[in-house]
């Protein structure tokens, strides 16, 4: 796995989780956000999650999308 998306009320969490993906992330993104999605601080739009996700996957990146969790009433 190259990069993790996981959405959270606020947005998708984007989770760098390979060099390639890594790599691939810089290519995307100006350098002064490198060091926060290396440290997995970096929370998307939902929209832009997808369309970063489609992107991804034309490349040939690997990417687990978690969409958000809802734990029902008791």
């Amino acid at each position: 796995m190259d990069i993790w998306m996981v959405e959270k009320p606020e947005g998708t969490q984007l989770s760098p989780e390979s060099i390639h993906g890594m790599l691939w992330l810089q290519t995307h993104f100006e350098d002064e956000y490198w060091e926060a999605i290396a440290s997995k601080q970096v929370i998307l739009s939902t929209q832009d999650a997808k369309l970063l996700l489609t992107d991804a996957h034309q490349a040939g990146i690997q990417v687990n999308y978690l969409p958000s969790l809802s734990i029902a009433g008791k």
